[in-house]
């Protein structure tokens, strides 16, 4: 733990134990160099304190990175509540309002929304307590709803720019996609790309997704141990990060990578070794960006939800045309050619 702390880039880290909850409580604060600190709330269990630790930290470097390039004027943070199980009723309710009076004492030095193992009607609860400082509530409490078809609405977009590059063209017409995770964003790009004409694969460890996209979309399953291994034009990770390392890139049969999921690379190597397989790789906080983009966009800005979809459309496609033509003009992978375009607009802001 203490080598965790020192090693760290960012600027802040809360930690507090939430006793009647036997919960801990991370807030990660990496950057307000660009703004105050926004990022989502990630409820789930880990092995140990150092490991949700360590997730919280990746997860707000991440979220600062994605911030500078989609150019919103905003810092990266996260937080992350390590529950010992899984919280429901009174017992959950009770534990997001002493949550929110924690973000609420911040003051504004962190801002958060829906993330994994969240929802939409947790913000409303912690919005009661902070109402100040939370995005991504309902419509009935003020705020703009779900980010999950935003977010995928963005993966589409860099699926159709990454066909471009590979195919020459950005339909996706007859096109095999392989999506890891059915969840909110997996189940809606699998819509997307479905209504598109794509051929659609999917894979997730939740029982009732897989019978959602199963028997509600018409998808064909596919098992999970299975998924690195089958052949496709795109390999969609929609799920948990951490999934793109040595032994992963060795399976995968794929054109490419272009997914929802945060953090999918193990290591900042494993693009480089992606790109030496001859996978197009799309930067993760590039290509998921649309739900942060959006969401705040529509409460802080007033954005239509059509105009909110217009630039996360054109945020996405800008940014990563970019990325793809400075990754094969400098020679370098295309996760080192989207940091390098993060930290040119970091370095300008800095005082």
């Amino acid at each position: 733990m203490e080598e965790l702390l020192r090693n760290w880039d960012g600027e802040n880290l809360i930690v507090t134990y939430d006793r009647p909850a036997k919960t801990w409580i991370i807030i990660a604060v990496h950057s307000t160099v660009l703004g105050p600190a926004v990022g989502g709330t990630r409820m789930k269990t880990y092995t140990d304190l150092g490991e949700a630790v360590l997730d919280a930290q990746r997860l707000a470097a991440g979220m600062t990175y994605k911030w500078a390039a989609a150019g919103s004027d905003m810092g990266g943070g996260k937080a992350v509540l390590f529950v010992s199980e899984e919280m429901t009723g009174d017992d959950r309710t009770a534990l997001l309002e002493r949550y929110g009076d924690l973000v609420q004492k911040l003051r504004g030095l962190f801002m958060t929304g829906p993330d994994l193992g969240t929802s939409v009607a947790d913000m409303d609860v912690i919005g009661q307590r902070a109402p100040s400082y939370i995005f991504g509530r309902s419509t009935a409490f003020g705020g703009a709803g779900d980010p999950a078809p935003f977010t995928a609405l963005g993966v589409f977009t860099a699926i159709e720019v990454t066909a471009k590059q590979l195919f020459s063209e950005t339909s996706v017409r007859e096109k095999r996609v392989v999506i890891q995770g059915a969840g909110s964003v997996g189940r809606n790009l699998a819509r997307m790309l479905s209504e598109a004409g794509a051929e659609v694969l999917f894979t997730d460890v939740d029982e009732s997704a897989v019978q959602y996209g199963r028997d509600e979309l018409g998808l064909t399953f596919i098992p999970t141990d299975e998924v690195y291994d089958v052949q496709c034009d795109i390999f969609a990770p929609c799920a948990i990060g951490g999934i793109i390392s040595a032994s992963t890139i060795d399976r995968l049969n794929c054109r490419a990578v272009v997914g929802g999921a945060n953090n999918q690379l193990v290591k900042p190597e494993d693009a480089a070794n992606l790109r030496a397989r001859g996978i197009l790789y799309a930067p993760d906080f590039v290509a998921n960006c649309g739900g942060a983009v959006a969401i705040t966009g529509i409460e802080t800005t007033g954005w239509t939800r059509e105009q909110a979809a217009e630039k996360v459309r054109k945020s996405v496609r800008e940014n990563l045309l970019k990325i793809y033509e400075l990754s094969s003009s400098q020679d370098i992978s295309t996760d080192q050619a989207a940091c390098l375009l993060a930290e040119m607009r970091l370095a300008k802001s800095e005082p």
